[in-house]
């Protein structure tokens, strides 16, 4: 006799994603829907049966729990290959200045925020880039909103931090001086890269607070249906805040850490490992980066920025800085990471056996990148992995795909690529046009892996996205962007083997949509999370 299912659910479309994007074999106007199914049953946390309701019906016991779909849309949980959990409960925990359509709304939002009585008045999430105003908040800026407790906001990239004189005299010290903007010889409030992740680091003091992040992004997350997170982790409490909740039972979403380089050597010490660890908290890669932003105009280009005369805000006195730190100022932005240190960096993980995730944005710094990574001996085995790939060229996408480096892209990043947006502001319309090429990643071959970068985190919005980008070689099919934010970004954390797709002897972990993606392709982004499974536990349920 068959031993009964603890779950099993019914009457759904259930789209196991496991099968070819070209299958055309269930709905000729949609073009891509493959694999489509009714019910599936699970048992101890594993998928152990896909089918029809008739036939997934018989494995229900007295004590099954049977969850009616009523017809929605079932695919696997989503997984973001690419996020910043603690920042993510911060826009949660403290001012949210996502939706500031002005720098006086956000200062505004920011004076709510002060209200809670918190000693730091934090806000993140703003893009200046769709304000009336165009620019960063100053320190005088901040400094209406108090002048007796240090007040930040972060901007979308969390490569720019603008911070009031209180928050500035406190950090000062601690903050590189080639990264802190200056007008005629006095700081403006504006701090980039190294001393914006400062400022931002800074403010978590306590295991509780950074608990109180990690649980509400957590949450957060499950409720868009991600049941995996890649979490890119740096001088932060949270890898040992998540342990312990895996430890007492309480961790609702798989983790997977990736450090920061300037930890490599302590995890060599301490003897972690790329893919140690339990079913639910496990050690990714070696993180580093070449460049900064677009929006920060420190990403690394061929050609200057379009808009590089409007910094306004950076003196000669900051030039000659960047200048004597090997950053020409040329406008063309500048490295964060010089090559020949990301090389040295590439060696050393890999020779113990670690996975190498690199930030790369501009094109000059993807080339940079490519150059270290396929020089490794372990490149294909280890799915070395480049982050953003904004402005790839043909060139360096087809070295990519030779190599067998992973595309770890962001979706959601389209949200700038219109006319007048960001990408046309920062890079004119001709590199626009060829930003975040989704449909060339793909046609080349690469590995395609989709994440949020926490910009936000909504990976119904990033496959919105890249179903409606605005050029024809940004564009996927349905089928494709959700393989791209399920099998795809599992393949790129050694998961394809157990997650990514609804397929018997795979870990449960599953998405109920209100609303079928494939039948609302102009408006994906609308569509609800119903119910989140992970290990066949209902972590949210709206149903």
């Amino acid at each position: 006799m068959t031993e009964a299912a603890d779950v099993v659910l019914l009457d759904g479309e259930v789209h196991t994603l496991a099968g070819s994007s070209t299958d055309d074999s269930t709905d000729a106007a949609v073009g891509d829907v493959v694999d489509v199914h009714e019910a599936v049953a699970i048992r101890d946390g594993e998928i152990v049966r896909v089918g029809r309701t008739v036939e997934v019906e018989h494995l229900q016991g007295v004590e099954t729990t049977v969850i009616d779909c009523a017809g929605r849309t079932v695919v696997p949980g989503f997984v973001d290959a690419h996020t910043h959990m603690e920042t993510q409960g911060l826009y949660l925990v403290h001012a949210d200045l996502s939706d500031a359509e002005s720098l006086s709304d956000a200062l505004a939002a920011l004076e709510r925020q002060a209200e809670t009585g918190r000693e730091w008045i934090l806000g993140f999430g703003y893009d200046e880039s769709g304000w009336p105003e165009s620019r960063y908040p100053t320190r005088e800026d901040l400094d209406a909103v108090s002048e007796e407790r240090p007040v930040v906001a972060m901007r979308v990239d969390m490569h720019t931090a603008s911070l009031n004189s209180v928050a500035l005299d406190r950090m000062r010290p601690k903050l590189p001086a080639e990264d802190v903007r200056t007008e005629n010889g006095e700081p403006t409030g504006v701090v980039v890269e190294d001393a914006a992740t400062e400022v931002w680091s800074g403010s978590e003091d306590s295991d509780a607070e950074t608990r109180e992040l990690v649980t509400a992004a957590i949450d957060h997350a499950t409720s868009l249906g991600v049941t995996s997170v890649h979490e890119k982790v740096r001088n932060s409490r949270a890898p040992r805040i998540y342990r312990e909740l895996d430890r007492d039972g309480d961790l609702d979403c798989r983790v997977r850490l990736d450090y920061w380089s300037d930890h490599l050597e302590t995890a060599i010490d301490v003897g972690l490992a790329t893919n140690a660890g339990s079913d639910f908290v496990r050690t990714g890669g070696i993180k580093s980066f070449t460049d900064g932003s677009i929006g920060a105009r420190t990403a690394k280009l061929f050609e200057p920025y379009e808009d590089v005369d409007a910094e306004a805000d950076v003196s000669a006195d900051d030039a000659t800085e960047s200048a004597s730190a090997g950053d020409a100022d040329d406008g063309r932005g500048q490295w964060v990471v010089e090559p020949d240190e990301l090389r040295e960096i590439a060696d050393r993980a890999v020779d113990h056996d670690f996975q190498l995730t690199v930030h790369a944005i501009g094109d000059e710094a993807i080339g940079a990148a490519i150059d270290v990574l396929a020089d490794t001996d372990t490149v294909g085995s280890a799915r070395h992995r480049i982050e953003h790939v904004e402005l790839a060229t043909d060139e360096q996408l087809g070295r990519m795909a030779d190599a067998g480096i992973v595309a770890s892209m962001q979706p959601n990043f389209h949200q700038w690529a219109n006319p007048g947006g960001l990408y046309d502001q920062r890079l004119g319309e001709r590199r626009r046009t060829r930003s975040n090429r989704l449909r060339t990643v793909v046609d080349a071959g690469v590995h395609l892996a989709f994440g949020s970068d926490s910009m936000p985190l909504d990976p119904l919005l990033g496959v919105h996205h890249a179903v409606n980008a605005p050029g024809a070689s940004q564009r996927l099919s349905v089928t494709e962007a959700i393989r791209a934010y399920t099998i795809g970004a599992a393949y790129a954390g050694f998961d394809d083997d157990r997650l990514g797709t609804i397929e018997v002897g795979k870990r449960a972990d599953l998405a109920v949509l209100e609303d079928s993606p494939w039948a609302e392709p102009d408006s994906i982004d609308e569509i609800d999370v119903a119910a989140t499974l992970v290990d066949g536990s209902l972590v949210h349920d709206r149903l």
